[in-house]
């Protein structure tokens, strides 16, 4: 399969969106201060485990989704669509 130049920028910029989005996120979440991520002794709670599954996962799927559209950007340098 061959990807369009444009659907291929959509998928880079899509895949540094994530980034920038989810670490943001994570960052966030480390330093929660309200008592959802963290219980009174300083211990993780499932609110904190659950959403940085969700945060990898998160992770792992914009780099995988990044690299296809990035491949597709390179693949497509000097044809006309």
């Amino acid at each position: 399969m061959k990807l369009t130049r444009p659907v291929s920028w959509f998928l880079t910029v899509f895949g540094v969106w994530s980034w920038v989005i989810w670490a943001t996120f994570a960052k966030n979440l480390w330093k929660d201060g309200s008592g959802l991520a963290f219980d009174d002794a300083g211990d993780p709670t499932a609110y904190f485990w659950v959403h940085l599954l969700l945060t990898i996962t998160s992770f792992l799927l914009g780099t995988a989704v990044g690299v296809i559209g990035f491949r597709g950007v390179r693949a497509s340098r000097g044809e006309r669509t």
